[in-house]
């Protein structure tokens, strides 16, 4: 018995400096995957995102082709329908974005000044110390320079982002590739599984699409939803630059659990330069949206679809801001949940195979 563990325990020490050595290893060669994972990273970002459309359009696609209408006229009229509500929108709201954008770089120095008498106020009120004081004042001036050149920065290299341009022009021929050819995707994809393991193959693939089909198409439904419902209680309120904002609110809302903080603060910000009632507004009209969209819309629409435990979640969410930052947390739910399932039918074989 002695022997016995004694043989554990080496096994584990083995195991343990295998593991260490391995994460060394890792660390040594971290620049060099820093530099692969950026060039990956710009190749296949244009065929994620044409792949997450398809994805949300192909039952829509589907079901036209049930319908005996061929699969590339069934893509064709989507792509008309999607093009014409799209134009007609952003018509109407990008010259108003812009305006906004523009006039928010204009009253930058305002805002700040707005900003800066709050906080001499509170400070002539001799409840913080000093230094504290001295930080907050030096905090006020590098967000007031990063907020204003960031801005600046962004209306100015408009015209010059060639790269965005391009990618957003090839993405819509990429989707409508993949979409057409859907069903010839997923038969190419089975002909590399052998044959023994097909029926498995495809019983994952329908659960991970079960997983993750409604909660995508879901919640970029639920992303509007609630960016109009922020943009109209701002307009309710007062708020200036509304539709900035709320687009923030819109964004954000993607992130379980985090959007609605990330989504609020920049409207907070912008409420402490107008007054603290402004603020309590600000509040309020957020927490509106957060209760309607969880109680209301969220299940409506989305549903507890993926059975992730929150602490699953936040975790997923740390590794993807880690790795990826804010894409890589609005990728990093679907992402989990479809190695969860992966995990489970691995394990569930596993199972199988021991008790035959």
């Amino acid at each position: 018995m002695e022997r016995f563990t004694n043989n554990r325990i080496f096994t584990w020490l083995v195991y343990l400096i295998l593991g260490l050595a391995a994460l060394y290893l890792l660390l040594l060669l971290k620049p060099i995957f820093i530099h692969i994972y950026v060039f990956l990273r710009a190749v296949l970002a244009p065929f994620l995102i044409a792949m997450i459309i398809s994805y949300v359009l192909n039952p829509i696609v589907s079901m036209l082709h049930e319908r005996k209408v061929p699969r590339t006229m069934a893509v064709l009229l989507i792509y008309a329908v999607f093009c014409a509500a799209l134009t007609v929108i952003l018509m109407n709201a990008i010259p108003m974005f812009l305006e906004q954008l523009q006039e928010l770089n204009r009253h930058m120095p305002d805002l700040t000044m707005k900003a800066q008498n709050i906080v001499d106020d509170f400070n002539n009120s001799s409840f913080l110390p000093e230094s504290i004081r001295s930080g907050i004042n030096k905090s006020l001036f590098k967000l007031e320079k990063q907020g204003s050149d960031a801005i600046f920065s962004f209306i100015n290299n408009i015209g010059a982002m060639l790269n965005v341009v391009f990618i957003a022009f090839i993405i819509p021929f990429l989707a409508f590739y993949i979409l057409k050819d859907f069903e010839v995707f997923e038969r190419t994809l089975l002909t590399y599984v052998p044959k023994p393991h097909r029926k498995h193959a495809v019983r994952l693939l329908k659960d991970i699409d079960n997983a993750l089909g409604s909660y995508i198409r879901g919640q970029f439904l639920v992303c509007v939803i609630v960016g109009t419902l922020a943009y109209v209680g701002y307009l309710i309120i007062g708020m200036p630059y509304p539709l900035l904002l709320a687009s923030v609110v819109a964004v954000t809302n993607i992130i379980p659990y985090l959007g609605p903080f990330f989504g609020a603060a920049p409207a907070l910000v912008m409420a402490s330069t107008v007054s603290v009632k402004m603020m309590l507004m600000v509040v309020i009209v957020n927490t509106v949206c957060q209760i309607l969209e969880g109680n209301v819309v969220s299940p409506q629409v989305v549903g507890r679809t993926l059975h992730m435990h929150p602490l699953s979640i936040i975790f997923a969410l740390l590794v993807g801001g880690e790795i990826a930052g804010i894409v890589g947390m609005i990728l990093a739910v679907p992402i989990f949940a479809a190695l969860k399932v992966i995990v489970q039918h691995i394990f569930a074989y596993y199972v199988r195979r021991k008790t035959i």
